[in-house]
């Protein structure tokens, strides 16, 4: 074909040119998988780039962050004129002159090279393609990666295709645009808008000549030009750069002379927006997202999303420092409690000695040891317990300790941690979500996957199985001690629940007064009376997806829940009846800020209106009962505007878990504190209880949330009856004067009582009832009357003063019987 030609030079140059575009086809078309992947047309009109997807408050805060690569793109028209003048004086003074590749700068570089001096000539475009579609790494190398000088040189020819291709689908304005965006700044920084931010906590249209000279200086090498790591050297590079904008004329020798004098002046700023709770939300958000993300073929931490969540700055602000102040308070007086003991015991309160070790055997570091020694005890044992330096967690901030894993297992086993989460039920909205004390070092969130025992704040379940039998709030029922049979493989056992105060009162009380005093024998007597199964299936209808045994103790709460699905089935109280799925995001945007998705609680009536409403009557016992277990909310200005809260509180067995559910006629909110580890706990109610724990939180939170009027969450009452109520439910209950220094009034709901303690207790109290006198069962000034505000037992006389446990319990002492009234 080629011998046609007779001029020889002009055969042998059509040859070469023939040869040449075939190579160029066999590296477009990636010939026998010899060159790898190369970028198509489709791909440069498509650009590829890593966004991050930012996390916003339903108010509109910035929260957090999802990305690989921490990078948001901008504008053209938003990037400063010194980082475009820095960029091409620096890297491609005759950028605007070519189409992508410099031929002059190619054949200028490699004489240089010859010469000894090695300078580089890729283009900003070269480097564009390289940065934007990795046209070296795994997937773009190919057979050809095996020989050393080839490889080189096909990269290079494909950086070159590439860059035409670009140059021929985009502006030069665009391509800077591009480059801007993709380069990398060190420190996880990605894009000149991020590294403005990261260095100079700025605009990138407000950068000064030296500030991007500096940024621009960077991309020579990131670390070795690191204005942190390496201060003078980013100072020599920055400028270098500024004399290479006054030699292509972008600066003039005294505006030179004016930069280059200037000190770098950095002003670090956080990329990681968000607090401790943030970082919980972010995570909360991602498993949240995870499904829907795979269903509509979004990718989370590269897609640019917005998502908008339902929380609530200013609420979730308030809710960090309810927490924070209380869990600063408790850890302190646990840490007084245990003293220089220590406190992982069993139940019958016996140190467990091998606590740390059987810890230690869960972790992936005793793994690795296992399989490096071959399981030689010996030497695990010496490497767990080989000290190193460390950072742990304190309430004083993060401290830097010599510590082994063994003295850390120790050190952690002791750090309370808690969960909370706030609800409107009305619509769905998450408005606060608190998955632990400090995300950094405990990445477990206790508000969904954390599961524990709700101790008595699953009562409600017991009362409103009863109501749904026929019961009203006014039914009698005797604090006595009670023997309940059940089956245990096919042999009969009996269940004989305790009360927190370790005695029984013999006095018959009404189902609100009971819920309100929380009432183990009582509540014992309604689950038996309505079924366990029954308790179970409400509290499953209420929102409680766990999976619960209908057990005889089941209202006393030895299944583990969630706090989220303990606010989701108190808000089913709140909603009329109506059980909302709570939601955590409210409406997703793309990019360009189109509405991709918005979100909606689904909802569904589980209870009548009668039910739900006699069920929120019943939760505001435990403030306007005599002996209530909400009643420390006092201590909180809470209580204006004839305001009523309604709330349970919670204590499982040895103390290990506190509880308080809060409802007010907006919100329901739902506080856990505890250790991670169970065996670990307080000793006493007075230290441990739910309303000494948890409650606090609660009533530092909603008082803070009360102050702030730009919220629009009010005080008041709950609202009246939308549907007649058929039951009767405003019964009259007797006050009674109660022992404070005996048992405390706030009562502990645990499941356990020593052995030892309970029996003798209950020998001596079991006669001693004390029945109704009709004068009080006539007196009803101290009754509160619906939609009233509670009334205050610390300024309340009582109606009539009885003995006390205190005089009671001295008349033992002196052997004298006790009295029956």
């Amino acid at each position: 074909m080629f011998r046609r030609i007779k001029n020889k030079r002009f055969r042998y140059a059509i040859i070469a040119l023939y040869f040449i575009v075939l190579f160029f086809c066999a590296l477009e078309l990636n010939f026998l998988w010899l060159f790898g992947y190369s970028p198509t047309i489709k791909d440069i009109k498509t650009p590829t780039i890593n966004v991050v997807s930012e996390l916003f408050t339903a108010d509109g805060k910035l929260i957090g962050k999802y990305y690989k690569e921490n990078r948001t793109p901008v504008e053209y028209d938003s990037i400063s004129p010194a980082i475009i003048d820095a960029l091409v004086a620096t890297e491609d003074v005759r950028f605007y002159e070519h189409s992508g590749i410099d031929i002059r700068s190619l054949l200028s570089s490699i004489v240089s090279t010859a010469s000894g001096d090695k300078r580089g000539a890729s283009t900003i475009t070269q480097q564009l393609a390289k940065n934007l579609y990795s046209t070296r790494n795994r997937k773009s190398q190919g057979l050809i990666k095996y020989i050393p000088l080839v490889r080189t040189v096909v990269f290079k020819l494909k950086e070159w295709v590439t860059a035409y291709k670009l140059e021929n689908y985009y502006s030069k304005k665009e391509i800077l645009t591009l480059y801007l965006n993709t380069v990398p700044f060190g420190n996880n920084t990605f894009g000149i808008k991020t590294a403005s931010k990261r260095y100079f906590n700025k605009n990138v249209h407000k950068l000064q000549v030296e500030e991007a000279a500096m940024l621009v200086g960077m991309l020579k090498a990131t670390t070795t030009y690191n204005p942190i790591r390496n201060p003078e050297k980013s100072l020599e590079r920055r400028n270098t750069v500024l004399s290479q904008m006054q030699k292509y004329d972008y600066l003039t020798e005294k505006e030179f002379k004016k930069y280059s004098q200037r000190p770098l002046k950095l002003n670090p700023g956080s990329l990681d927006e968000g607090s401790d709770g943030g970082s919980y939300l972010r995570s909360a958000v991602s498993r949240y997202l995870e499904k829907w993300c795979e269903d509509n073929g979004y990718d989370l931490y590269a897609d640019g999303l917005k998502i908008y969540t339902t929380i609530d700055s200013r609420m979730q602000q308030y809710a960090e420092e309810a927490v924070t102040s209380q869990m600063k308070i408790l850890q302190k007086r646990f840490e007084n409690v245990w003293g220089n003991e220590n406190p992982w015991r069993t139940t019958d309160g016996n140190e467990i000695l091998d606590f740390p070790e059987k810890a230690a055997q869960r972790l992936p570091y005793y793994e690795f040891l296992k399989k490096r020694f071959d399981g030689n005890r010996d030497s695990i044992d010496y490497y767990l317990n080989r000290p190193k330096k460390m950072k742990i967690f304190s309430w004083n901030g993060e401290k830097e300790v010599l510590y082994s894993t063994i003295d850390s297992i120790k050190y952690y086993a002791k750090i309370l941690n808690t969960g909370m989460m706030t609800l409107d039920p009305f619509n769905g909205h998450i408005k606060v979500w608190i998955g632990g004390i400090n995300h950094n070092y405990f990445n477990y969130d206790h508000v969904n996957q954390a599961k524990r025992q709700a101790g008595s704040t699953f009562k409600p379940f017991a009362y409103l199985a009863a109501i749904q039998a026929g019961m009203n709030p006014c039914d009698k029922f005797i604090d006595q001690a009670v023997r309940i049979p059940y089956t245990l493989k096919g042999k009969t056992e009996y269940w004989e629940p305790k009360n927190s105060s370790y005695s029984f009162s013999g006095r018959e009380m009404s189902m609100r007064w009971a819920m309100g005093k929380s009432v183990n024998s009582i509540t014992a007597q309604i689950t038996e009376k309505v079924g366990a199964k029954n308790v179970v299936k409400y509290a499953h209808e209420c929102g409680i997806e766990s999976d619960l045994k209908a057990v005889p103790s089941v209202s006393l709460g030895p299944n583990d829940v969630s706090v989220f699905e303990m606010v989701k089935a108190y808000g089913t109280f709140l909603n009329k009846g109506i059980r909302s799925e709570p939601i955590l995001v409210e409406k997703i945007l793309d990019l360009d800020g189109n509405l991709i998705e918005k979100f909606k609680s689904e909802q569904k009536r589980t209870l009548s209106e009668e039910i739900a409403w006699l069920m929120i009557y019943m939760l505001r016992g435990g403030m306007e009962e005599p002996e209530g277990t909400s009643q420390a909310l006092w201590e909180w200005d809470l209580w204006k505007n004839n305001n009523q809260i309604g709330g349970k509180t919670g204590t499982s067995s040895d103390y290990v878990d506190g509880w308080y559910m809060g409802v007010t006629k907006d919100l329901v909110t739902g506080v856990w504190v505890g250790c991670d580890e169970r065996s670990v706990h307080f000793k006493t109610s007075q230290t441990g209880e739910g309303s000494r724990t948890a409650l606090p939180i609660f009533g530092k939170f909603m008082e803070k949330v009360y102050k702030d009027k730009s919220l629009g969450i009010t005080q008041g009452p709950f609202p009246k009856p939308g549907v007649k109520i058929t039951r009767e439910y405003q019964c009259e209950t007797p006050r009674y004067s109660s022992d404070t220094t005996s048992i405390d009034s706030l009562l502990t709901d645990s499941l356990y009582i020593p052995d030892e303690v309970s029996d003798t207790i209950e020998r001596s109290n079991f006669n001693a009832r004390q029945t109704i006198s009709p004068k009080i069962q006539e007196n009803k000034s101290n009754l509160p009357a619906d939609n009233k505000a509670p009334v205050n037992p610390k300024t309340e006389p009582p109606v009539e003063v009885q003995k006390t446990r205190k005089e009671i319990r001295d008349e033992r002492k002196q052997n004298k019987p006790s009295p029956v009234n």
